[in-house]
């Protein structure tokens, strides 16, 4: 009788053992929760220009403090992204591609955006690292990003600070 028991509660146990393996080994998660974040509405909130020489700040200025036009960088699903009225200039929307690094440290977008360069536009998120990404707000960081430079060379780091459009009900 005590042995019979055992038993049972033997084969209980592997029961619960074995049902509890079956279900968390079905949940796989396709969607890269860094990813999900990035999908959605942003609306640009800050540009900040930093100079540097080597590793030494020199001076810090801020962007578009006067700009009254919306600028909304979108990331789909799909990968696809798009930008609209990039440095504070009406134009058409800029659309392109966007992807995270393996280490999911950069953004790459290759959206081609008119702008006030010599050139008349560029790819400014073409490798862009992601200073911060939330729920509520995301951080990119452009220009002289590289982790390693000389101490006299003079570098120049775009800060875009943006706001997450889904969360503040803004269609």
């Amino acid at each position: 009788m005590f042995l019979q028991l055992k038993v049972k509660r033997l084969v209980l146990l592997l029961l619960i053992l074995i049902t509890g393996l079956a279900i968390n080994s079905c949940k796989k998660n396709t969607v890269n929760p860094i990813s999900s974040l990035f999908t959605g509405k942003w609306q640009l909130a800050s540009v900040i220009v930093t100079y540097y020489t080597g590793n030494t700040q020199d001076s810090i200025v801020t962007l578009n403090t006067s700009c009254l036009l919306t600028q909304v960088f979108t990331f789909n699903a799909n990968n696809t992204c798009t930008y609209t009225n990039f440095d504070c200039l009406t134009q058409p929307t800029a659309s392109g591609q966007w992807s995270l690094t393996q280490n999911q440290l950069y953004l790459q977008a290759n959206v081609v955006c008119k702008d006030t360069t010599a050139a008349g536009s560029s790819t400014p998120f073409s490798y862009a690292q992601i200073y911060n990404l939330g729920k509520f707000s995301l951080v990119l960081n452009t220009g002289d990003i590289q982790p390693n430079y000389s101490l006299t060379k003079h570098r120049k780091i775009i800060q875009y600070g943006f706001v997450n459009q889904n969360t503040l009900g803004i269609p």
